[in-house]
């Protein structure tokens, strides 16, 4: 990161699941959306082992960031654009495999290819981080604060500075199939319960949240999803262990 990068402090918050599962974190706008999505994938316990994309409303981000300037002529003539090119109004940013036969439709961006500054660059915008199409994770992201600091350490990015409980469950169905598992680890008895167990293997606390431990995830475990979706490298069982707290 180049000293001058100014930082985004971003909140982001796992939909569709209550009590609510959020982290409060802050990254340099210079990575590109993967490295971002790496990060998120860590903030909320995911294993890297599905894709993942964004969902950018540009159309309302730049609405809900002009306010009041509507009038200005270089933002009406943003809205004309819009209104005549429908397509601009929502930006799909994908993690696309390099042997994979999808075909974009519309606005789509790949992820690995575009940076966060230039999918949001105004206080206030929002997006949806997706994860495992399957299951169907999503987390809402919002950008609280666009500011620089030049006597942060470029080592120190990203970092966590809140948040609470522990994030996802990998392939365990989704955030309704989570909130049954939540009710199953409550009361520790039964038939479904003993089945949880093993498969699972422990009985995880979902409202654990350690701040010291996930800043020290996010200094190892960002790198190891890049070479594995972007170089196609298997994970290390170090870099295993390290993903399933065996130590």
């Amino acid at each position: 990161m180049v000293p001058n990068d100014p930082i985004y402090r971003l909140y982001a918050e796992l939909k569709d699941y209550e009590p609510k599962i959020w982290r409060r974190f802050e990254i340099s706008n210079a990575v590109s959306m993967a490295r971002l999505g790496y990060v998120l994938m860590v903030l909320f316990e995911m294993k890297g082992y599905h894709l993942f994309g964004f969902d950018v409303p540009v159309k309302e981000n730049f609405i809900r960031c002009v306010g009041d300037e509507i009038d200005n002529p270089y933002n009406r003539q943003a809205l004309k654009t819009f209104n005549k090119h429908p397509e601009k109004a929502q930006l799909r940013v994908e993690f696309i495999m390099e042997d994979d036969d999808f075909e974009p439709q519309g606005w789509t961006e790949h992820a690995a290819q575009i940076k966060l500054k230039n999918v949001l660059d105004h206080e206030g915008e929002r997006m949806i981080f997706e994860y495992d199409y399957g299951d169907g994770w999503q987390a809402e992201i919002t950008v609280e604060r666009i500011y620089k600091e030049k006597e942060l350490p470029a080592k120190e990015l990203p970092r966590v500075l809140d948040g609470e409980g522990f994030g996802i469950l990998e392939d365990c169905g989704g955030p309704l199939a989570l909130s049954d598992i939540a009710v199953l680890l409550k009361t520790k008895k039964g038939k479904e319960y003993e089945e949880f167990l093993e498969w699972y293997g422990s009985a995880p606390d979902l409202a654990a949240f350690h701040i010291d431990e996930m800043n020290n995830r996010l200094k190892k475990l960002p790198r190891a999803f890049r070479d594995s979706y972007e170089l196609g490298k298997e994970l290390s069982d170090s870099t295993v262990d390290f993903l399933e707290r065996r130590y």
